[in-house]
């Protein structure tokens, strides 16, 4: 009897689709990388992982126990001595190694982040490509750094030293997984630190396949490794544990302050879901607006953390915008194409519950789409939903990680600031305007972390130099 084949031997959809509709198919059984090896997981507590595009298991997580995550952070331990003293020029190479490998495997890396995740196929592709632009910035950053140094006085020069921090428990969640993950792995690499990760027990496929690749490319054994299950109990045991020095966490803002709350000994760095708001004035090209609104709103069917999910339009085109907005969304973003499933049944569940909100608001207009049904078949689909509010709408306030965005007309500066600062969640906004003195003067007084100005989702990372190294000032006399 033929042996079932491993996910990294399905390099297509069409064979990994096919193979996953076999009679005789059994799940996929991830395993643990501790110091450099996968670990079967001889336990019973297995968590199902579900192919949102049909609502049928495909993958076992290994839940993992107190034992094996005590291992995995002890091997991180024990690698950090080597490895922060490791030249950056090494440390480099294996950075680009690890981005080779990934982009050798870009199909195979987007099939199973298309089955486990439920984005498009096409989407997946730009995630995968996201990772290896992850490992290729910090593999050139590391090579490029500056260090201040000033004259104190005529004989004492001071200056900047940056040291790796130590040993970091690196949580990402379901949205995004490998561009993510490797988004926190690439600079704890590159700066000389070492970490167990923590991918979402919802999404971990792809990063059970680069930890393959970390074999691959003979990382040195312990420098990552890679334990799964829920935040409740890996997560949990992972921030408490006394040999973590460090906590890179992407997720809620509960789970957030928690861990900021419980961890107060330890280097933290929180990344916390948000809502994003687009700020459309009348000046802009409205093909253009249209254009870059529904993407932040739609890209991986709205469930990225900095998705535009709230647009303000100014009143003066607010009729002529939200015409063509809904059109384009239409002819766009259709299900199935452009549009992949949501994650899982919970969260399918909790959009439709922000959804249903609107029945009970008069002043809430559906433009395009609708409530979906409470019993979904065939996998996690939802349509895009267009959906005008005002200001005191349930609607506005609440949280909808998926493909529905909310709009709302402004008259001027003053107001559109005011209500896009009164949000809960301020990661990030976007400004659409021609008028480079708005852009300045509103996008200053915008509380949020990223400001785009007619773009959406530039990157940019310098400031995770400051995440896994600590700064030293040292005075050294001139001899």
């Amino acid at each position: 009897m033929a042996m079932s084949p491993q996910p990294w031997e399905l390099d297509t959809l069409e064979d990994a689709e096919g193979h996953l509709q076999r009679l005789d198919f059994q799940p996929f059984q991830l395993q643990n990388l501790v110091n450099g090896d996968l670990m079967p997981h001889p336990h019973p507590d297995w968590i199902d992982s579900v192919n949102p595009k049909t609502g049928l298991g495909f993958a076992c997580i290994p839940q993992s126990t107190p034992e094996q995550i005590d291992a995995a952070v002890k091997a991180a331990e024990a690698a950090f001595p080597s490895w922060s003293a490791t030249p950056p020029s090494q440390r480099s190479q294996y950075l680009q190694r690890i981005a080779s490998r990934i982009e050798k495997q870009r199909e195979l890396f987007a099939v199973w982040e298309s089955i486990d995740h439920g984005m498009t196929i096409t989407r997946a592709r730009v995630e995968v490509d996201r990772a290896v632009s992850n490992f290729r910035y910090f593999a050139t950053f590391i090579l490029h750094q500056e260090t201040r140094a000033r004259w104190t006085d005529s004989n004492t020069v001071t200056y900047e030293h940056r040291s790796p921090k130590g040993v970091f428990a690196l949580i990402t969640p379901w949205n995004m997984p490998l561009d993510l993950l490797t988004g926190q792995i690439a600079p704890c690499l590159a700066f000389g630190c070492t970490a167990v990760a923590k991918p979402s027990e919802t999404t971990s496929m792809t990063a059970y396949l680069l930890s393959t690749v970390f074999q691959e490319v003979s990382l040195p054994p312990g420098i990552i490794n890679v334990v799964y299950g829920p935040g409740h109990l890996t997560g949990t045991a992972l921030i408490s544990h006394p040999l973590i020095k460090g906590i890179c966490f992407t997720g809620t803002p509960a789970t957030g302050h928690h861990i900021r709350r419980n961890t107060l000994d330890k280097y933290v760095s929180l990344n916390l879901t948000g809502k994003t708001p687009t700020l459309i004035f009348d000046d802009v090209d409205i093909e253009n607006a249209v254009a870059t609104a529904a993407a932040a709103a739609f890209a991986s069917q709205g469930e990225i953390c900095l998705r535009g999910s709230q647009i303000y339009v100014q009143r003066t085109i607010w009729s002529q915008f939200i015409s063509r907005f809904a059109s384009h969304v239409e002819e766009q973003y259709i299900l199935g194409d452009a549009v992949g499933a949501v994650v899982s049944l919970s969260h399918y569940r909790q959009i439709r519950s922000v959804l249903s909100l609107a029945t009970d608001d008069p002043d809430s207009v559906f433009h395009l789409g609708s409530i979906p049904p409470e019993h979904p078949e065939g996998g996690f689909w939802i349509e895009p939903a267009v959906v005008s509010v005002t200001e005191s709408s349930p609607l506005w306030t609440e949280e909808a990680v998926g493909p529905v965005v909310l709009l709302s007309p402004f008259d001027g500066e003053e107001e559109v600031v005011r209500r896009a600062n009164d949000g809960r969640y301020g990661w990030a906004s976007v400004l659409l305007t021609r008028d480079e003195g708005r852009m300045r003067r509103v996008g200053e007084r915008l509380q949020a972390g990223l400001d785009w100005f007619h773009c959406w989702m530039v990157p940019g990372a310098e400031g995770s130099r400051d995440v896994f190294t600590a700064v030293r000032t040292l005075h050294v006399p001139r001899v």
